[in-house]
């Protein structure tokens, strides 16, 4: 076993070895990368931001100023253009999403949460200050009179109906009925 042991510690001692290699390597890389974009770093903002030099005199100021203006303006354009990109591209994909889950025939339900809120209240959020119109619903109701038309006047006359029919029996209660009828 002497052998054995012998080379398991030569096999270790030369892991440990190539480890210490390896991590030396990755340590010198890392440190040319950091040094590389920083050089990046510096080369950009020389073209892009050259020094300032501030003139003397109100005029040159004043020109200095509307040069920055139209510089901040071309940013502020680029910025734009590209947050509207990125909406549109956000767009593209919810719409693509929707129409994947269609084609699977999968629908995703929204979370939905419960809302207390009377109805005036969500016709005000909905409709804001437009809002006038009042959901008490019995309030908005016409009053309207009650008319007594003739059946009901019939059958409050009427009263018990077994008098009516004494009164219609025999030829003359058949009498009296034609005779109100015409």
């Amino acid at each position: 076993m002497g052998d054995e042991e012998k080379r398991n510690r030569a096999i270790t001692a030369r892991r440990q070895h190539l480890k210490s290699v390896m991590l030396q390597i990755a340590a010198t890389e890392l440190e040319k990368e950091v040094g590389r974009r920083e050089s990046e770093k510096q080369n950009y903002l020389s073209e892009r931001c050259p020094p300032l030099h501030i003139p003397g005199s109100m005029s040159e100021i004043q020109e200095l100023c509307k040069q920055l203006h139209a510089k901040i303006d071309a940013a502020e354009e680029e910025k734009y253009d590209m947050e509207i990109k990125v909406q549109k591209s956000s767009k593209e994909l919810e719409d693509m999403n929707q129409k994947l889950f269609d084609l699977r025939g999968k629908f995703k339900r929204p979370p939905l949460r419960r809302v207390r809120m009377s109805a005036d209240a969500m016709l005000k959020a909905l409709l804001g200050s437009k809002h006038k119109v009042c959901m008490d619903l019995r309030a908005n109701l016409k009053q309207v009179k009650k008319e007594d038309t003739e059946k009901e006047r019939d059958l409050r006359d009427v009263g018990d109906w077994r008098k009516n029919i004494e009164e219609k029996s025999g030829m003359e209660g058949r009498k009296k009925m034609f005779e109100s009828e015409s």
